[in-house]
C-alpha cells in the first residue's frame, strides 16, 4: 500500500482521487485544498452569471462527502504552505489553524492556475473583479443585481471574456470588451473566424475596444472609469480576464518548469522528481500538433491528466496519448470549434503550413428547415501533408465534427487520406459531398 498525497481537489485532483480509489483498493489517499468546495466547473460560470442556467448546483462534479465515502482523507480550507521534497513531507495549515506535516510515498500536485492581473493603478478598487472561483461568480451575481452597476468593462477577449460579455449584456448592462489584440479569440481561430464572432458581438450591442491596452483604473473607492492607451470608458464594474498563470510556487526551484512557469511533465505526468506528479492547469501537456510540450489549460486536459497520473502513482504505468487543445464556444447561438494549430500559429512556428477553406449548407438544399451554412478551415503541413488543425463555425451544432480532426491530428492523417475517408450521408444530417470532404479535396 502506498501513501499518496494530493494537493488540490479541482477537476484534475478529483479525477486522480477517484481513479486511485476506484481501481486500487487499499491505497492511502490524503488531500489538501485551500478552497471550501471541490471540482467546480469554472467554464460554466458565465452561464450561471448570465442566468442561462438555474443555478450553480450542476457545476460541481464532486464533494467532500463523496470522496470521503470512497476512502480519502479530505482536508478543505487547508492550504499547503511548503513541501520538503527531500524528506517527502507536505506541510499544511488546517482549517482550525493547526499545522500538520504529512509524509508521502507519491505526491500529486493539482494546484491549478490563477488569473493574471497586471500591476496597473486602481486594480485594487472596489468592483474590480476576478472570475475564477465559485465565490468570485457568486459575488459578481450579487453585485450586478444593483441598478448602480450600469457600465461593465471586461478586460480580455479570450473565451472567458467573450462569454462574460454576453452574460452581462443579457442582464441589460452597457458592456465593453477590451483587448490589446486586434480581435477576439486569437489563440484559437484565424481572422476569418474571429471576424464572425466580432460581428456577432457587435450585432448584440457589445462595445468592442480591440487593439487597446488598459493603463489605469480610476475611482475614489469604487471603480469609476477605465483608461486605455486610446480612450476613457465609464465603468461601475471591471472584470479582469486577461489570462491565467500556473500555480507552481510550491515547486520552488526543485521541479523543472516550462517557459511560462508550469511544471514540466512527461507523458506519465511525472515531474523532474520521480515521486512527484503534476496535473491540470499547473502542468504542461504533450501537444500532438507540435510533437512536444505545451501549456493548454482546459478542463478536459485536466481530467485526462489526473487519470493518467493516478494509474502511474499506483504502479500501473500508462502514458498520455497527447492532446490537440480541442475547444469550442457558443455565443448568441454562433458556435465556433477548433483543434490543433491555427494557420497563423503554425507559420509562427516555422511550419510550411497551408489552409483549405470551404463554406456550404449543412444539409442538401431541398431540406428547407434547420439548414444553416457551415464554414470550415483545415490547416495542414504543405510538405508532409499531415493535418495540423481545424476550425469550424455555424449556428448548427457542428461540435462532433471537431472530434474527427482531433483524432486526425493525433494519428498524423494526411489531407489526401481525409478526402477519401468514409463519411456517411443522410439528408437529415449532411450532404453527400459534405463540407469536410470538399475542403480536403480542395487542398492544394
Amino acid at each position: 500500500m502506498s501513501k499518496i498525497v494530493v494537493v488540490g481537489a479541482n477537476h484534475a485532483g478529483t479525477a486522480a482521487i477517484k481513479t486511485i480509489l476506484s481501481n486500487y483498493p487499499g491505497q492511502q489517499v490524503t488531500v489538501f485544498d485551500s478552497n471550501s468546495n471541490i471540482s467546480f466547473l469554472g467554464c460554466g460560470m458565465a452561464l450561471w452569471i448570465g442566468a442561462q442556467i438555474d443555478g450553480p448546483e450542476g457545476l460541481f462534479y464532486s464533494n467532500k462527502q463523496q470522496l470521503e465515502s470512497m476512502g480519502a482523507v479530505i482536508n478543505m480550507e487547508s492550504p499547503v504552505e511548503d513541501i520538503d521534497f527531500d524528506q517527502k513531507k507536505v506541510i499544511a495549515r488546517l482549517k482550525d489553524g493547526s499545522r500538520v506535516e504529512e509524509s508521502y510515498d507519491k505526491l500529486i500536485l493539482a494546484t491549478g492556475s490563477w488569473p493574471i492581473v497586471p500591476n496597473i493603478p486602481g486594480k485594487d478598487l472596489e468592483n474590480v473583479q476576478l472570475v475564477k472561483l465559485y465565490q468570485h461568480a457568486g459575488e459578481v451575481i450579487e453585485k450586478i443585481k444593483s441598478p448602480e452597476i450600469k457600465n461593465v468593462i471586461v478586460v480580455g477577449a479570450g473565451y472567458i471574456g467573450v462569454e462574460l460579455a454576453e452574460a452581462f449584456q443579457r442582464h441589460g448592462k452597457n458592456t465593453t470588451l477590451i483587448d490589446i489584440e486586434e480581435t477576439c479569440l486569437p489563440a484559437y481561430y484565424d481572422d476569418e473566424f474571429t471576424s464572425l464572432m466580432t460581428k456577432n458581438l457587435e450585432d448584440h450591442g457589445i462595445n468592442l475596444a480591440f487593439g487597446e491596452r488598459v493603463t489605469e483604473i480610476r475611482g475614489k473607492n469604487k471603480v469609476e472609469e477605465v483608461v486605455t492607451n486610446k480612450n476613457v470608458y465609464p465603468a461601475d464594474m471591471v472584470v479582469m480576464c486577461i489570462g491565467f498563470a500556473p500555480n507552481t510556487r510550491l515547486g520552488k526551484d526543485q521541479l523543472a518548469k516550462y517557459r511560462n512557469g508550469a511544471y514540466l511533465v512527461n507523458k506519465k505526468q511525472q515531474t523532474s522528481n520521480k515521486d512527484v506528479y503534476a496535473i491540470g492547469d499547473c502542468a504542461t501537456v504533450y501537444d500532438n500538433s507540435i510533437d512536444g510540450p505545451s501549456y493548454i489549460a482546459l478542463a478536459t486536459n485536466a481530467v485526462r491528466s489526473g487519470i493518467v497520473a493516478a494509474h502511474n502513482v499506483c504502479g500501473n504505468e500508462i502514458e498520455s496519448v497527447g492532446v490537440q487543445g480541442s475547444n469550442g464556444i457558443s455565443i448568441y447561438d454562433l458556435k465556433l470549434v477548433s483543434t490543433g494549430l491555427t494557420l497563423k500559429k503554425a507559420k509562427s512556428l516555422g511550419i510550411n503550413a497551408r489552409a483549405t477553406d470551404f463554406e456550404d449548407l449543412q444539409k442538401p438544399e431541398f431540406m428547407k428547415t434547420d439548414n444553416p451554412p457551415v464554414k470550415i478551415r483545415i490547416v495542414y503541413d504543405a510538405d508532409s501533408r499531415v493535418i495540423l488543425g481545424a476550425q469550424m463555425a455555424s449556428t448548427y451544432d457542428i461540435s462532433m465534427g471537431i472530434h474527427l480532426f482531433s483524432l486526425a491530428i493525433q494519428e498524423k492523417v494526411t489531407i489526401e487520406k481525409l478526402a477519401l475517408m468514409d463519411i456517411f450521408f443522410l439528408p437529415h444530417f449532411n450532404k453527400p459531398y459534405n463540407y469536410i470532404t470538399m475542403a480536403a479535396i480542395s487542398a492544394k
